[in-house]
């Protein structure tokens, strides 16, 4: 077959397609001259990519000469000339449907239908023409760069799809398995829907790459909230991904995990994406979704076992691991990291000494687990000590009680064995109750500063939402942010939202019972301390607090207790004079309200130049009592200046 001087040099791979588009050159060349001289061959010659597209998409060996045709106007510009004689028609230098019915022994006017692979299958690009058969057409960009060999996304896809990046993790076992089952399952002819089901993404993806990696095949992520919501667009979309999975031998990773479908109106166009789409395809989500008409395997990824995540410590800290000493085993247990942040944390780390590497590693994981609540929590920056909380015995008791339970659960729960007895039950939760001021942020802010652990306050008057499952999906992502750092969560004002459940007389009714149901439930599989505050323990329904690890009630300080907050309220740099701290005890004021008049009387001393006497304290609760409505009484301060 001879060569054209207009083609540039043709790489080795690429001669065979150029080679069958010498055959076309001479097949219309032979029509032109009125099938003078020599025909060609009734075929042409093989090439490798032209099989292969007409191999995967069905096409007929008249629509593959279809393809070729277009393929050669793309590729040699003298092939334009001979359309336009052909057509005797200089403005028509381009190939249609008419010429190739002309040209080709094997022409079939069945390509016309709407069900040929040309048309499913979108291979060309066609004019809009009153009579079809005279329409100009051209290759779709995909189709040629596949022609040509070219590593291409089509381009129409491109803003809904990117290959799925990121390095690698080492998988746990149990994420091992799944991986396992996807190949196996897919080698043998099943392309069932593969769902991934759980609030770890980066585990999720990890799985899918190592999924895809197995099979030698190219994964691609598209994220579910993007998908057009017009059926149309919906299903050209579709068909040019299925197209694409084809020809590129790729996997589509569908991430609906920040986009739940429950919520986000997603539920008809992931539906429509997912039905009758015999590719691979991996669902990502938080939690299970139904397809419908579409075998499904669905694996719920859980977060890692206490033994998996600490071979996964102990093989990316090398021999280090071995010379901590059991000091690894309370991060081990403390936070609930994936693989990439074990990973990341143990690389940040290697050149930090092994006496100070323990508390580097503790900061560092602290850290990382931030992110992930602060946009959902308001963290709290703890200060308070033991020895700032004023407590009866009995109270400081149970405190030191939930610190010990805090710190020994990785003994109690794995090494004890008591983890594989019951994976319910697990999680330390208490009931902190008593009016406002007596003390119960400071003593979560104590715990926090015991543990060396972030406090989030959490208002859940702010996570309420009168919309039926919005409440559960607030304290879902507030829950699942918090496991990877096994934060202190402080619920504020816990009767907002878990009062007494009433009985169901209608669907309200039913819905705030599954809220508080929802709430127990994952209270009980926290892998961190869950705190609770109210005012008004009497209203707490009496279910709800028999599943509560410990109550804690803090009393009303009376005039003693009161005495020694005051004696502890001022640091030790503020210049005082001549207090009387029983005196002062004699003010009904809680512990709150005493912080606020010391800081007030603070403020009066320092604009008077002047160390903080009675007199400086008297103004400010005189103050305090105007802004909480009530008068000081002769008995608080009758005694204040004999």
């Amino acid at each position: 077959m001879s060569s054209f001087p207009n083609i540039p040099a043709i790489s080795q791979s690429r001669q065979p397609l150029y080679n069958a588009i010498a055959w076309v050159h001479a097949v219309l060349t032979h029509h032109l001259d009125a099938h003078e001289g020599e025909a060609p061959a009734a075929t042409p010659p093989p090439c490798p990519s032209l099989e292969h597209l007409s191999q995967h998409l069905g096409l007929s060996p008249f629509e593959a000469k279809i393809v070729l045709l277009c393929a050669a106007m793309e590729l040699e510009p003298s092939c334009a000339a001979l359309c336009a004689q052909i057509a005797r028609n200089p403005q028509k230098p381009y190939p249609t449907l008419g010429l190739a019915l002309q040209v080709f022994a094997d022409a079939d006017w069945d390509i016309l239908a709407v069900h040929r692979p040309l048309w499913t299958w979108k291979l060309l690009q066609v004019e809009e023409h009153p009579n079809p058969t005279q329409a100009r057409i051209a290759l779709e960009h995909r189709i040629l760069t596949y022609l040509l060999d070219v590593q291409s996304l089509d381009p129409k896809l491109q803003a809904w799809m990117q290959p799925l990046g990121g390095g690698l993790a080492d998988l746990a076992p149990s994420q091992v398995q799944i991986v396992q089952r996807v190949v196996n399952t897919w080698q043998s002819g099943k392309l069932a829907l593969v769902q991934l089901c759980g609030s770890d993404e980066l585990a999720k993806q990890a799985i899918a790459q190592i999924i895809a990696q197995s099979l030698g095949l190219q994964i691609y992520r598209l994220q579910a909230s993007t998908l057009p919501l017009t059926i149309p667009e919906l299903v050209d979309l579709k068909q040019r991904w299925h197209r694409e999975a084809i020809l590129s031998q790729a996997i589509l990773f569908i991430d609906s995990d920040r986009n739940p479908a429950s919520s986000s109106g997603q539920i008809e166009p992931l539906t429509l994406w997912t039905t009758d789409l015999n590719v691979p395809l991996i669902l990502s989500s938080s939690e299970r979704f139904a397809v419908r008409q579409r075998t499904t395997l669905t694996y719920d990824v859980a977060s890692l076992t206490h033994l998996e995540k600490r071979t996964i410590w102990q093989q990316n800290l090398g021999d280090r691991a071995a010379e901590l000493n059991g000091q690894l085993e309370p991060i081990i247990a403390q936070f609930n990291l994936n693989s990439h942040m074990i990973q990341a944390a143990c690389a940040a780390t290697q050149k930090i000494p092994l006496e100070t590497l323990p508390e580097t590693l503790w900061d560092y994981c602290r850290s990382q687990a931030r992110p992930q609540l602060e946009h959902l929590a308001q963290r709290i920056d703890c200060r308070a000590s033991w020895n700032d909380l004023i407590l009866p015995s009995r109270e400081k008791a149970v405190l030191h009680a939930i610190a010990t339970q805090v710190k020994r659960r990785a003994t109690v729960y794995e090494a004890w064995g008591f983890s594989q007895k019951s994976s319910r039950g697990l999680g330390i939760s208490a009931l902190f109750a008593g009016p406002s001021g007596t003390g119960k942020t400071m003593a979560a802010e104590v715990l926090a500063q015991e543990f060396n652990l972030d406090l989030y306050r959490i208002d859940l008057s702010a996570v309420s939402s009168k919309y039926i499952g919005e409440t559960e999906k607030n304290l879902r992502q507030i829950f699942d942010a918090a496991e990877s750092g096994g934060a202190v969560l402080l619920f504020d004002e816990a009767d907002a939202l878990f009062g007494k459940r009433t009985q169901v007389a209608s669907s309200h009714d039913r819905h705030a019972n599954l809220e508080v149901s929802y709430l127990l439930q994952r209270m009980e599989a926290y892998q961190g301390l869950a705190i609770l505050t109210t005012n008004l323990k009497e209203s707490l329904d009496q279910a709800f607090i028999r599943r509560l690890r410990f109550i804690l009630n803090f009393p009303y300080p009376q005039a003693a207790a009161r005495a020694e907050i005051w004696s502890r309220i001022f640091p030790t740099q503020t210049p005082t004079q001549n207090l009387d701290y029983e005196r002062l005890g004699q003010l009904d004021m809680a512990g709150g309200n005493i912080r606020s008049i010391a800081l007030n009387a603070a403020f009066i001393a320092a604009d008077a130049q002047h160390p903080i006497t009675m007199q400086h304290i008297l103004q400010a609760a005189q103050a305090e009592c105007t802004k909480i409505g009530r008068s000081l009484t002769n008995n608080e301060i009758r005694y204040w200046f004999e």
